[in-house]
């Protein structure tokens, strides 16, 4: 058993520290620092030097390059993975984490609290929507989905744990307690918290019998993590849901097979030295273009949301024109794309280009994997030549025999592939995902007609991911192009010049281009300086023939982020959770210790901790708070530290990163921090000794 005390208050040129009692094994401290690096890829190097004070005990000390690491690193992340105890007879099925699905863990633990990885689909419900039986069916489909079931076990090497009953996450709300873009922007920074059983959270604006609310359609949000779940998934449990529903509420059949758990076992079978030869190949190395922006268009904070619409009848033009190259719509939009970075790199000769595309992880010798929800889609590079001498149709032809490259190896993850090829592997500062929806929707409009209501496809409200800049592409119940982008704003204050110029491009292509036209003409389509929003550059569309009419930008929004933003519980997204005394203080003048509850620890054993803790302080406990956020758990914890109370900060591992945060907020107001303490779960009883000997140290 490993115990770790942790001093967020030390100076701020002091490089963290972590006192240690118990057996401390050097590959479990190895492991979990790799891990730690792995999701922190922008920090410094982190070197560690362990000091043995006698048996069991030892001082571990964190420094970069010579000089301290500060606040930046996560001691209390560390904390929870030392700490970790695998039980030795699991209760529940478990299997170890897919590259995709480390590599996605990884970026959302290097941004905790925010949104990273998480998506949206939305849809409008017309008519009669029963509540009860809408629960009913959801929960169906978590009991059939064993994806649904599951939860992250927070070891130094990620496992995927199923466990055997989860409750699904419906909550309605009625029309007019909220306007929809608020709700749908608290829903988004409440993220979700992989860690607990249950990617996917749905939440319906109101609903109810018909004209209840005037006739007004409800509007119906699905909110899911991508370590778990990607969109071809969530539009499967969409189709499975509307069986449910349509069938009274439930599901016939038992649990589907195959799952993760299989799709893993597969996975792990597979030969990677054809896909190594091949990356190694098809990636040009050295130097690319890989920003579509000017290098001044950024300088704000948080993130930004712009979308962009092409009409029903550019979409199909563009379409049928691609179909003629042998290409699609997504070759096409990738040929724009690189189009847009060759001319912001500034080149005039031959030169490459480079960013990523996803591939859906379907097109696999796996039976089944069509219908399995799971997190398959990857985001791979793609590393092009553009030579302004060439054709649009040479363009095209690259791309696609690009994809045709990649399409046998879509089960590979992009870490592997920068592990095989060095920088080669960099996968660019960009991403373009094109959303290509299941098959099998035949008859549902039908059924839900018969049933006297009616649905909308599921829209994509766009993602946020480890790149700077995400672009979704997705088509509208009108059949239109629909582009949105997320994109960080420190680099890119506004995405409306970049999608514009992006569908001027798609607008032009099927116009302009032939096996005799170059590039270097189509290039000089896109003008020097932006144009108004949502209008072509003036003078630049070529005179023959009447130009396309402009993409209609939709929907603009801004969400904040990072450190020095607003604390997201004051607008409502984080309501402070309620303490819960389990002990009262034997005095007035005694502290308080307070205990972190830790996601899938019963209440049961803070119960017993408190019994067995011998000391005059008062013992609290702090609910896990929603997502993990650490300003609600500050928020309920501030009386106590301003008014001295607050001594300790205490629990299993899975708390020590939320801990180990609001004690640092604590120390942020000017105020004496507590100190962070945490053992794994079957340490109770030494946890409750350890707990008490540093409140005598402090108090």
């Amino acid at each position: 058993m490993l115990t770790v005390v942790i001093d967020p208050g030390r100076p701020p040129g002091d490089a963290p520290v972590l006192e240690l009692s118990g057996p401390l094994e050097t590959a479990r401290l190895e492991a979990a620092l790799a891990r730690l690096a792995a999701a922190h890829t922008g920090a410094p190097a982190w070197h560690h030097r362990v000091h043995r004070h006698g048996p069991g005990r030892h001082t571990l000390r964190l420094t970069t390059h010579g000089a301290t690491v500060r606040e930046a690193f996560p001691a209390g992340r560390l904390a929870d993975l030392l700490t970790h105890k695998v039980p030795d007879t699991p209760t529940a099925r478990s299997f170890p984490a897919t590259p995709l699905q480390r590599e996605l863990i990884a970026d959302a633990d290097a941004h905790p609290g925010t949104d990273h990885q998480v998506e949206q689909l939305t849809w409008a419900w017309y008519g009669p929507l029963d509540l009860e039986r809408f629960t009913s069916a959801w929960q169906s489909v978590v009991d059939r989905e064993s994806v649904l079931r599951a939860a992250i076990d927070d070891g130094p090497e990620p496992r995927i744990v199923l466990h055997d009953r989860v409750t699904a996450d419906v909550v309605q709300v009625p029309h007019g307690a909220v306007a929809w873009h608020t709700l749908v922007g608290r829903d988004r920074r409440r993220g979700i918290d992989i860690r607990r059983p249950g990617p996917l959270r749905i939440t319906v604006l109101g609903g109810g019998p018909a004209g209840r609310d005037g006739g007004a359609p409800a509007r119906v949000l699905l909110t899911y993590h991508h370590a778990l779940l990607d969109g071809w998934s969530a539009r499967l449990l969409v189709r499975e849901f509307y069986r449910a529903y349509l069938a009274g509420g439930r599901l016939p059949g038992g649990e589907r097979r195959p799952d993760l758990g299989d799709y893993t076992r597969w996975l792990a079978g597979r030969d990677t030295a054809p896909a190594r030869e091949l990356w190694s190949r098809i990636l040009h190395p050295g130097p690319a273009a890989t920003w579509p922006a000017r290098p001044e268009a950024g300088g704000g904070t948080g993130t930004g949301r712009t979308r962009l619409r092409l009409t029903a009848d550019q979409t199909e033009g563009l379409t049928t024109w691609a179909a003629h190259w042998g290409s699609t719509e997504s070759g096409a939009l990738q040929a724009a794309w690189a189009l847009l970075l060759y001319r912001s790199g500034g080149a005039r000769d031959v030169a490459p280009v480079r960013f990523s595309t996803t591939v859906s992880g379907r097109g696999i010798p796996f039976d089944g994997v069509e219908y399995m929800p799971g997190a398959l889609r990857s985001p791979l590079p793609l590393s092009l030549v553009v030579d302004p001498r060439s054709s649009v149709p040479e363009l095209l032809a690259q791309v696609r025999d690009r994809a045709l490259d990649m399409a046998a190896y879509e089960w590979v993850s992009a870490g592997q592939i920068r592990s095989w090829t060095g920088d080669a592997g960099d996968p660019g500062d960009t991403l373009l995902v094109v959303e290509n929806p299941p098959r099998g929707t035949d008859g549902l409009a039908a059924a839900c007609a018969a049933q006297g209501f009616a649905v909308d496809p599921p829209e994509s409200l766009g993602v946020r991911t480890a790149f700077p800049l995400t672009v979704v592409a997705h088509h509208d119940s009108d059949g239109g192009l629909v582009l949105t982008a997320c994109h960080d704003r420190a680099r890119l204050a506004d995405a409306t010049e970049v999608l514009t110029h992006s569908a001027l491009l798609l607008g032009e292509l099927p116009r302009r281009a032939d096996p005799y036209t170059p590039l270097a003409e189509i290039l000089e389509l896109l003008p020097a300086a932006p144009p108004a929003v949502g209008m072509p550059p003036s003078g630049r569309f070529p005179p023959a023939g009447a130009p396309p009419p402009p993409p209609h930008i939709t929907a603009q929004e801004e969400t904040p982020a990072g450190p020095g933003t607003p604390d997201p519980a004051q607008d409502g997204t984080f309501a402070p959770p309620a303490l819960v005394t389990l002990r009262h203080a034997a005095h007035p003048d005694a502290g308080a210790v307070c205990l972190v509850q830790s996601p899938g620890i019963p209440r049961s054993l803070y119960d017993r901790l408190a019994r067995a803790y011998r000391g005059p302080e008062e013992i609290v406990l702090l609910p896990s708070p929603p997502g993990g956020a650490a300003h609600a758990g500050f928020r309920a914890l501030r009386p106590l530290a301003e008014a001295g109370r607050l001594l300790v900060l205490g629990g299993f591992s899975g708390c020590g990163a939320v801990a180990y945060e609001i004690a640092r907020l604590v120390a942020l107001e000017g105020v004496r921090p507590p100190l962070v303490v945490l053992t794994d779960a079957t340490a109770g009883t030494a946890l409750a000794r350890t707990l008490r000997t540093v409140a005598e140290r402090i108090g």
